[in-house]
């Protein structure tokens, strides 16, 4: 372990063990405590803690839904009492794509929608939808849609082994989870963040694919390495966090590979009462979408801690994966007639 490395992992040991204890002076956060003025001992707001976003609220509104912004009581209680009989009931069922997958059980996409009742995450624009595709972007996921026809989303496109190994190449690899972002999206499971503070970083520590931020607060200019998760760099407005990043390396698991390396992050985080925690994401990238787009998750306080998510340990997948393609392009190019 080289001097840099042992250096960056004692700052993050000390910053989760600052964020893991009791704070002098701060408040006690009670089921009665609603008010979001607690303060970190050095004047920040204090936004620590483990925060869940599951939701079933999807993020682009259903198109039957129309210009109908908000669900009323009856219809979000309708739709979570759907959500669970649906859940309770296929429990053992075999996944559509077999191998490769876990049975409904593993899965925790939660059972409610947000505390606002929106028909989408996506609150800008106003229709609740995410923004058309530039031209350049239709043409290149026609491209892949094209060179991936017939085969399925674990398999890697043929004659591919590095670089394309399908929409959900990335998390399959390890490399970045589904849900974890930036920016982070309700999904199948581990949807928990824990957030750590101190006076001139805060961390960001995701439970899927065990991913940390570390992000500095000191005004230092953004770096030109680029980054699977992008370079961030915060600031605060007021009682908000906000969290620029940019300089992704390429595509990302955020929205299945849909973005480019000139995607634009503006994460804002602001603590609405002692049990919730605001997020807020601003998408901009003009090699994508025509337009920048917002939206928004309520995150929830949890009891429960972050647990390790030992991604390839005991994992078999990935050999299967190419072994079961290389197979099948060797059957192909055996078959009469070629």
């Amino acid at each position: 372990m080289t001097g840099r490395y042992l250096s960056v992992l004692l700052t993050l040991m000390a910053i989760v063990a600052l964020g893991s204890a009791p704070a002098a002076g701060q408040s006690q956060t009670t089921a009665a405590d609603t008010s979001p003025k607690v303060l970190t001992p050095w004047g920040q707001p204090d936004l620590q803690g483990v925060w869940d976003f599951r939701t079933i609220t999807p993020m682009e509104r259903p198109s039957e839904l129309a210009d109908k912004a908000f669900l009323s009581v009856e219809e979000a209680a309708g739709l979570e009492e759907s959500r669970r009989r649906r859940d309770a009931g296929r429990d053992d069922e075999t996944p559509a794509d077999g191998v490769g997958n876990y049975n409904q059980f593993w899965f925790d996409r939660g059972t409610e929608v947000i505390g606002t009742r929106r028909t989408s995450l996506v609150v800008d624009p106003p229709d609740g939808r995410i923004p058309p595709l530039t031209a350049e972007a239709e043409t290149k996921q026609a491209a892949r849609r094209e060179a991936r026809r017939g085969v399925g989303p674990h398999q890697p496109t043929p004659g591919g082994w590095v670089d394309d190994l399908g929409t959900n190449g990335l998390q399959v690899r390890c490399i970045t989870g589904f849900n974890s972002g930036p920016p982070m999206t309700p999904a199948g499971y581990n949807n928990n963040v824990q957030l750590f503070q101190t006076p001139n970083h805060v961390v960001l520590l995701n439970e899927m694919n065990h991913n940390a931020r570390i992000i500095p607060l000191d005004q230092r200019e953004h770096g030109d390495l680029r980054q699977w998760a992008g370079d961030s760099r915060g600031y605060w407005d007021g009682d908000t966090l906000v969290v620029e990043t940019i300089n992704f390396l390429r595509e990302t698991s955020f929205l299945r590979g849909g973005s480019s390396a000139a995607l634009h992050l503006v994460e804002r985080f602001t603590r609405g009462s002692a049990d919730m925690l605001l997020y807020q994401v601003t998408v901009e990238d003009r090699e994508t979408w025509t337009r920048p787009w917002t939206y928004e998750v309520p995150m929830v306080r949890s009891a429960e801690p972050i647990y390790e998510y030992a991604c390839h340990e005991g994992n078999y997948a990935m050999e299967v994966i190419l072994a079961g393609a290389r197979a099948e392009e060797q059957a192909a190019e055996s078959a009469p007639g070629r």
